[in-house]
C-alpha cells in the first residue's frame, strides 16, 4: 500500500489504485482537462490528499506543454485589495496545482506591454492574472492578444470581444449603497471617487448618481471629489468635503482605504461618526472591520474573484469567457439616520 511510502516516491499507479480510477483519468484532473465528474475529481483529490502525492511540476509542463506558472500582474496603491487578490489566487493555484508568480509593475511605464510579454515569455507562464488598472491598459491587451498570451481581466472597465474577464456589477453595489444612505434619511451624501484610470471604479460614480436620480435628489458636482484609492486621497477629500460651509451628513467613498482616511479626518475635527457624520465604504476589506468604528460597506467578493481567475486560466476549457460574481451591503456602525 502506498501510505508506507515517502511522499516522494508515490506515483500517478498509486494515486489511481487508491482512487479506483485509470491513470488516466489522474493525468486529467491533473492537468484540469475537461469531460472529468465532479465525483471523480474529488475522488482522485482525496486519494492525492490522503497519500499526500506532490505532482512533479516539470513532468507536467513537458506531458501538457503548459508551464505550472500564473503570474499575477499589478499596480494597486490599496494593500487590503492586494493581500485579499493574493490569497484568492493562491487558493486556486494549489487546488489546481500551479505556482503563482507575483509581477509588480508601474501602469504608465511606456514599454509595460513589451515589460510585461517579455516577461510572460521569460517564465512560459501558463496565463496571467491582470489587476485594476492593468486591465484596462488597451496597449498591453493589444499586446498580449497579438502574442497568443492568455489572461483574464479583473473587474474591467469596458468588455472586450476577446479575452476572460472576472468581474462584479460596481454601478449595481453603489447604486445600492446610496439607496441605504437616501433611505436613513440622508440628502447631502458626499462621494469619493475612485483611481480615474480604474475603469469598473468609475461605474461606481454612476451608481451613486443613479440612487440620486431615482429618489428626486439633485447631483451636487460639489459633494464630488476625486480620490486616488488610497488613504492619504481619502484623508484630502474628506478635508476638502468637511470644510464645507453646509457640510454633508453622510460620505461614500469608492473603496475602504479612502472611507478610512474619511474617519480620521472626522475625528481630528471632532465629529462624531456615526452621531454627525455617516461615513461608508466598498471592498469590505480586512480595514473595513478593524477602524472606529467598523465601516458600513459593500462586500466585493474580491479573494474569490481573483480565485476565478486562476480557475478561469487552469480550465482547459472555461464555463464562460466572462464570470460575474455577486456582491453584498454591509451594515455595520459608521452609518445612522442624520441627527
Amino acid at each position: 500500500m502506498a501510505i508506507g511510502k515517502d511522499k516522494g516516491s508515490v506515483t500517478v499507479d498509486d494515486v489511481a489504485a487508491e482512487a479506483g480510477v485509470s491513470i488516466k483519468t489522474v493525468s486529467r484532473v491533473l492537468n484540469n482537462e475537461p469531460n472529468t465528474s465532479e465525483k471523480t475529481r474529488a475522488k482522485v483529490m482525496a486519494a492525492i490528499a490522503l497519500l499526500k502525492y506532490q505532482p512533479n511540476p516539470s513532468a507536467r509542463r513537458l506531458a501538457s506543454k503548459r508551464s505550472d506558472l500564473i503570474m499575477l500582474v499589478y499596480d494597486n496603491p490599496s494593500d487590503n485589495y492586494l493581500i485579499n487578490i493574493q490569497h484568492g489566487a493562491l487558493d486556486a493555484c494549489k487546488r489546481y496545482f500551479y505556482s503563482l508568480l507575483p509581477h509588480p509593475c508601474d501602469y504608465r511605464a511606456p514599454d509595460l506591454a513589451a515589460q510585461i510579454v517579455q516577461a510572460a515569455r521569460q517564465h512560459a507562464c501558463a496565463g496571467l492574472v491582470l489587476t485594476p488598472p492593468l486591465s484596462d491598459v488597451r496597449a498591453l491587451i493589444a499586446a498580449l492578444d497579438d502574442g497568443d498570451v492568455p489572461y483574464v481581466r479583473l473587474a474591467p472597465g469596458s468588455p472586450s470581444a476577446r479575452g476572460l474577464e472576472v468581474s462584479t456589477d460596481d454601478r449595481a453595489a453603489a447604486r445600492d449603497m446610496t439607496r441605504y444612505l437616501l433611505d436613513l434619511g440622508h440628502r447631502r451624501i458626499g462621494f469619493v471617487a475612485g483611481h480615474p484610470d480604474h475603469g469598473a471604479v468609475g461605474e461606481r460614480l454612476h451608481g451613486y448618481r443613479d440612487a440620486l436620480a431615482e429618489q428626486g435628489v439633485a447631483y451636487d458636482p460639489t459633494l464630488v471629489e476625486q480620490g486616488l484609492h488610497s488613504f492619504d486621497s481619502g484623508v484630502q477629500c474628506g478635508q476638502r468635503l468637511l470644510e464645507r460651509a453646509q457640510r454633508p451628513t453622510a460620505i461614500f467613498a469608492a473603496n475602504d482605504d479612502m472611507a478610512a482616511g474619511v474617519l480620521y479626518v472626522a475625528h481630528v475635527r471632532g465629529l462624531s461618526v456615526p452621531q454627525e457624520l455617516s461615513v461608508a465604504g466598498y471592498d469590505d476589506t480586512p480595514l473595513s472591520r478593524q477602524t472606529w468604528p467598523k465601516l458600513t460597506t459593500l462586500r466585493q467578493p474580491i479573494r474569490e474573484m481573483a480565485y476565478a481567475a486562476v480557475e478561469q486560466l487552469a480550465s482547459r476549457e472555461p464555463q464562460a469567457r466572462v464570470r460575474t460574481l455577486g456582491y453584498e451591503l454591509v451594515v455595520r456602525d459608521s452609518t445612522r439616520p442624520p441627527g
